[in-house]
């Protein structure tokens, strides 16, 4: 039997496989930093171009000043306001309610929890007709309150949470809390958000991409030509006689550079939330 404490090394074959793997994700990016600095000729020419060429400034430019309508700037603007938005409302509310469904006891608990994970089952498609009938009756139609209000819950960050918190946070913590004579809202401050961290940072960064990458209600609810998100305005380019896509890769690479920042920026959260999760206690 191995010693408790033991250290672990890795071998040769273990960094490989690692920087193998590592190369193989970046690949894409990279791909995707080649394809926007061609021209439309030869990013389809065979074989392709490995190496990146002289033109990603003049299509930086181009998706910047085109995209849209308006440009890639106001697009951006929107995008970042819708997902930062859903983002914090999601990561709140599926807290409080994973709280509620994983430590306090009510009558229905269990039947709401299972209307809760019943509503995962329901194509988001079936949605979309009554939604869109609603936001035009309150006057949202091509306001960004449509893309924030109908998001700022899910059935998904409510599970996540509650599962999450039914491991993490000892029943007997809430009650040396309260025994302390800390009311509800100092026991979710002080208690409840400090353990729920690295859940939170995980369900975050998994809601804002899901969130910057939504195409589907957007260019349902808004105008694309005068009010579009970064998704619907990258749709309307490279189109014409035929397709550039070097314009096209040029317009995702921008598309994709704000998840890269917020990865960066929250990359040890996310991490260390999945460690957590996945070690037992």
């Amino acid at each position: 039997m191995a010693r408790a404490g033991r250290t672990h090394h890795a071998g040769p074959v273990t960094y490989a496989v690692l920087v193998l793997a590592a190369l193989a994700s970046l690949f894409p990016l990279y791909w995707t930093l080649v394809a926007a600095s061609t021209d439309a000729h030869r990013v389809v020419s065979s074989p392709p171009p490995l190496v990146p060429g002289a033109n990603l400034f003049k299509n930086l430019s181009y998706v910047w000043h085109h995209a849209g309508g308006r440009g890639m700037g106001p697009a951006l603007l929107n995008s970042t306001l819708v997902a930062s938005s859903v983002t914090l409302g999601t990561v709140v509310f599926s807290v409080l309610a994973g709280f509620a469904f994983a430590k306090l006891r009510f009558a229905g608990r269990g039947v709401l929890m299972g209307l809760v994970v019943a509503t995962l089952a329901v194509p988001a498609q079936l949605s979309v007709v009554p939604l869109f009938i609603l936001m035009r009756q309150l006057g949202w139609g091509n306001h960004l309150q449509a893309l924030i209000m109908p998001t700022l819950v899910t059935a998904f960050g409510v599970f996540f949470m509650r599962q999450y918190l039914v491991q993490a946070l000892p029943t007997e913590l809430l009650e040396a809390a309260r025994t302390d004579g800390a009311n509800s809202l100092r026991v979710v401050w002080h208690v409840v958000l400090p353990i729920a961290r690295p859940a939170m940072a995980v369900l975050g960064m998994l809601t804002f991409v899901q969130s910057w990458n939504d195409f589907l209600w957007p260019i349902i609810a808004m105008n694309g030509a005068t009010n579009p998100t970064v998704q619907v305005a990258l749709a309307g380019l490279g189109t014409g006689w035929s397709t550039d896509w070097s314009v096209i890769m040029a317009g995702a690479l921008i598309g994709t550079l704000p998840l890269l920042l917020v990865f960066v920026l929250f990359g040890r959260q996310i991490v260390g939330g999945i460690t957590q999760g996945a070690v037992k206690g």
